[in-house]
């Protein structure tokens, strides 16, 4: 099977944005320290995994403006869970509500700038 994992490039960041996204989850988090900085964080549940570092190569970092992460929850609970979490010293784009498509949807941008898609589809659980 085919995956997308969203590796996200953090400014000084890394540790923070993980331990907090790890928190928001209840997920597991690995790090890889190179002296002040992280060079590659792995944050584990299940099938979900997001990677991150503090490294970000020759380019220079916009952070959060060019990657949206979309998370299919399991539960109708699991999503106002991580909707909770997420939105805490961020911004909720649009509540959680039912949509066309029979899901509940909703947006967050965190407090580190990043935009989190959160969907439970209700008709694909048993």
């Amino acid at each position: 099977m085919t995956q997308i994992h969203a590796y996200i490039h953090f400014n000084g960041r890394c540790r923070e944005a993980m331990t907090f996204y790890k928190e928001c989850l209840g997920a597991d988090l690995e790090l890889v320290e190179g002296g002040q900085r992280i060079v590659h964080a792995s944050l584990s549940k299940g099938d979900l995994l997001l990677m991150g570092s503090d490294m970000h190569g020759p380019y220079t970092l916009i952070q959060g403006n060019s990657i949206s992460l979309s998370l299919n929850c399991g539960s109708e609970e699991e999503i106002h869970v991580f909707f909770q979490r997420l939105s805490i010293n961020g911004e909720v784009v649009c509540d959680l509500m039912t949509q066309t498509w029979g899901a509940l949807f909703g947006v967050v941008r965190d407090r580190f700038g990043l935009t989190w898609m959160l969907n439970y589809d209700r008709q694909t659980q048993p």
